[in-house]
């Protein structure tokens, strides 16, 4: 039958098939605050096209969403980004990043489900945003590292300094990355990995 006018549904585009060497995949959630930069490490580090759900910020959002140092922001995650690396031909990761408003982090509980690991994006100029995030990491038993996202006009500190301030434990990575770039990124993800590997208490 034909129905003219009608769309062609075609399947998943060639590069984003899995690889057929791939025999290990871990979930991953990339967690933080309103506007640290989580959907844009994401689409930085993802190598198949991005699933993002992003909604236009709206006036009704004004007085309930915190938006400091990020006057100029324009959408939100609403639900999760998706995205996925290979780390080697047999690993995978599935990225998954969580919404960063607190009216959604109800939705965080399901996302956190089965993950191995996590990756904590902090803003400097807003540090007290990302308490209750690790705290919820910590409360669930979920191993994490952090990354200070480098924005321009955002304050520096020593690693040792944002260690005090966040109250983590010594053996907590904190690295610093632009989430804006591939290589930077995966060296973030590179970073969880070998945490993780190291909790496994596995010579390496």
């Amino acid at each position: 039958m034909d129905f003219k006018g009608s769309e062609t549904i075609t399947g998943p585009r060639v590069e984003d098939h899995l690889p057929d060497t791939a025999s290990a995949a871990v979930k991953i959630v990339i967690v933080g605050g309103f506007g640290v930069g989580k959907t844009t490490m994401v689409g930085a580090v993802s190598e198949i096209r991005p699933l993002t759900t992003e909604e236009t910020m709206t006036q009704a959002g004004i007085g309930v969403d915190d938006n400091y140092g990020s006057d100029t922001k324009t959408a939100t995650t609403v639900a999760m980004d998706f995205g996925r690396i290979s780390i080697t031909d047999q690993l995978v990761l599935y990225l998954f990043g969580t919404p960063g408003q607190e009216r959604f982090w109800f939705l965080w509980n399901g996302l956190f489900e089965g993950a191995l690991g996590a990756v904590v994006l902090i803003d400097t100029r807003r540090l007290e945003v990302s308490f209750d995030v690790i705290g919820r990491l910590e409360e669930r038993g979920v191993p994490f590292v952090i990354a200070v996202n480098d924005f321009p006009d955002a304050p520096r500190y020593p690693v040792e300094e944002l260690r005090t301030a966040l109250d983590l434990s010594p053996d907590i990575p904190i690295v610093k990355c632009d989430a804006r770039r591939k290589a930077s990124s995966r060296d973030v993800l590179m970073t969880l990995m070998h945490f993780l590997h190291s909790l496994t208490g596995t010579p390496a």
